[in-house]
């Protein structure tokens, strides 16, 4: 079953990551938690952006030998190399330091962003948003990676929710502002990822450098003392893949349950007879609010990732239930808004459970390996969609079969859960 986890000695989840390491003002904290959810919402602008001016494309390149398939490899493609490169940036990020990499790819960003503008070959554009693709995973795996170094506790979990909320919240604003401005032109919404050529100046010269909190194995020690962090001697241990092996799987299928409503929201509609637009993108922007919403819930439960994921999961496929028994729009609408209220507990719920388990010089790699596995169920989950709905013979049966996949995965862990000896620590 995806993400089945066993016990581990409570030596093995470990949360040391460094306080901020200088003291800052209200302003300048509040400039760099803007810093890095701004950051954080590249990869999102990267994934839906140019969705709205995709037929533009199409009439643009219909000349062009496999355009039908090749226009939306332009869009999928960045969350493609995401996935495949995001281990590889997180090993980059722990050797060359997270700062000096987020700031170098954030200009990058812009290059192969704004590249579109100026290329008249479909190949040539799909090569450049692949090039965005490597850009954003660097810059996800940064900004994951400091929010994990910069704060610990209940403030790391807030930041965490935070992220997923401003990730959600950009993802409908950016298809809005990509269908505005695309309406003057296919190619002007490229334009938009100009924005970070802004962002660079600001993450040098606002973002420190984080430094190292020492660790014992088997507690955290050390404290803040006059602004002086003060560290414990760290004892040598190696990258526990075991430990973040079961969380990596659970979060690949967490990523095709969080990403099945905005994909496949519309196509449901519109096989309930809902045509209208503006109808669809109600809907939608009523179910974005949820995920917002169970975002905030999570923040503000101040509890423990791992006991929660059974109840979140378990949400999740409520959700899903409701919308295959669906059939009418409002009840659809009903079941989309639970399924995304679970779905925005799930993945900080994911994210902190897995920065639990790393310590501050594996935070860079365990970050990236964790980006991977969440940008390849997003990847697929349209692909896995696609094979259960020629296998139930229709989408809303696919659903209900996704549904009772995270039903089961709510029962393993649940079982998992209660199978512990008491005073250890989940894997």
């Amino acid at each position: 079953m995806p993400g089945s986890v066993s016990p581990t000695p409570p030596s093995a989840t470990v949360d040391d990551a460094a306080p901020s390491p200088v003291a800052v003002s209200g302003r300048a904290h509040l400039l760099r938690v803007t810093l890095l959810m701004a950051g954080s919402c590249l990869p999102i602008l990267g994934a839906v952006l140019i969705a709205p001016v995709l037929p533009k494309m199409q009439d643009h390149f219909a000349s062009t030998p496999g355009a039908k398939a090749l226009v939306p490899l332009a869009l999928t493609v960045p969350a493609l190399s995401l996935a495949l490169l995001a281990p590889f940036a997180g090993v980059i990020v722990d050797r060359l330091g997270r700062k000096r990499l987020l700031v170098v790819t954030t200009v990058l960003y812009a290059v192969f962003g704004t590249a579109p503008l100026w290329l008249d070959s479909l190949g040539a554009i799909i090569a450049s948003r692949a090039l965005v693709g490597v850009a954003e995973a660097a810059i996800m795996t940064c900004c994951t990676t400091l929010i994990g170094d910069y704060y610990t506790g209940h403030r790391r979990v807030k930041y965490l929710a935070l992220q997923t909320m401003c990730a959600s919240a950009s993802a409908t604003v950016f298809f809005v502002l990509g269908g505005a401005v695309g309406a003057a032109g296919w190619r002007v919404p490229f334009w938009v990822y100009a924005v970070s050529l802004a962002l660079a100046p600001l993450m040098a010269s606002a973002l420190p450098s984080p430094a190292a909190r020492a660790a014992t194995d088997e507690a955290t020690v050390g404290g803040t003392v006059g602004g002086t962090y003060e560290a414990a001697p760290r004892l040598q241990r190696p990258f526990p893949w075991r430990q973040l092996a079961g969380i990596c799987a659970l979060t690949f299928f967490g990523a095709m349950v969080f990403y099945t409503v905005p994909v496949e929201m519309a196509y449901l509609l519109d096989d309930l007879g809902v045509e209208n637009s503006g109808v669809i993108g109600l809907a939608t922007a009523i179910a974005s609010a949820a995920t917002v919403g169970g975002a905030i819930a999570f923040a503000r439960l101040k509890r423990a990732p791992d006991p929660m994921l059974p109840a979140v999961f378990a949400i999740c496929a409520v959700g899903f239930g409701v919308m295959f028994l669906a059939e009418n729009a409002p009840l659809l609408v009903a079941g989309a808004v639970v399924n995304c209220l679970g779905t925005g507990m799930l993945l900080p719920a994911l994210l902190t459970s897995a920065m639990s388990r790393l310590a501050f010089e594996d935070r860079g790699r365990g970050t990236g390996l964790w980006t991977a596995a969440f940008f390849g169920g997003e990847f697929v989950c349209p692909l896995v969609l696609l094979a259960l709905e020629a296998w139930m013979g229709s989408l809303v049966g696919a659903v209900g079969v996704l549904g009772l996949a995270a039903a089961l995965a709510a029962a393993g862990l649940w079982t998992a859960a209660r199978q512990r000896p008491r005073g250890t620590g989940p894997q």
